[in-house]
């Protein structure tokens, strides 16, 4: 177990061809070419469409601003922070509509493999049983990895807020604790199932 912590003011914002917004890649797997799965914040500043992805899966939840409105497909959407997120075809014909000024969010896109994204809360153990893994932080804290076997032997490992802790492999039961108190709703989890999913 060897996870990987990406801290989103790390990573170098690159412009949208249309101009309405920034993206900073957090992971890319196998690469960011030929990728999989792909694990990036998003900041939109102004209305418009989003990008075409056939053949990809997207989860997407608003991190912070006021929420988004989406017509996807022609059928609205209201996104709010910390919501569930939303799960839509990636050929969709989508347009954004800010709510009240720029947004930051977080997309996960899947190509030939299955994942999911979930809401994730203080305190609250959440485990998946295999495939990659981890947990998108927006409040800093600390995750504690458990171990199966042994509780006393858990893994903390300090996150800062908007970062990014990965498993390429699973390691079990995962809780993150805040540390402000209070902090109820901390970010989201994210799960791959690494193995290549059949095509019709």
């Amino acid at each position: 177990m060897n996870p990987r912590l990406i801290d989103c003011a790390c990573i170098v914002a690159q412009p949208w061809r249309n101009g309405g917004g920034m993206t900073r890649e957090l992971l890319a797997a196998p690469d960011s070419q030929n990728w999989q799965y792909r694990i990036c914040v998003a900041d939109i500043n102004g209305d418009g469409a989003f990008s075409s992805y056939p053949g990809v899966d997207r989860w997407f939840a608003v991190l912070e601003g006021e929420g988004v409105y989406l017509q996807i497909d022609g059928n609205g959407h209201r996104q709010l922070p910390h919501e569930e997120p939303l799960r839509f075809d990636g050929a969709a014909q989508i347009h954004c509509r800010l709510l009240g000024g720029a947004t930051r969010d977080l997309n996960l896109m899947l190509r030939n493999v299955s994942g999911r994204m979930q809401r994730a809360d203080a305190g609250i153990a959440w485990s998946a049983t295999d495939g990659a893994c981890g947990l998108f932080a927006t409040q800093p804290g600390h995750c504690h990895i458990a171990d199966q076997g042994d509780a006393r032997k858990a893994v903390v490992v300090p996150m800062p807020a908007f970062s990014l802790l990965w498993f390429e492999r699973s390691p079990g039961r995962l809780i993150f604790e805040a540390d402000r108190a209070g902090e109820a709703r901390i970010g989201y989890w994210l799960a791959v199932q690494t193995e290549p999913t059949a095509s019709c």
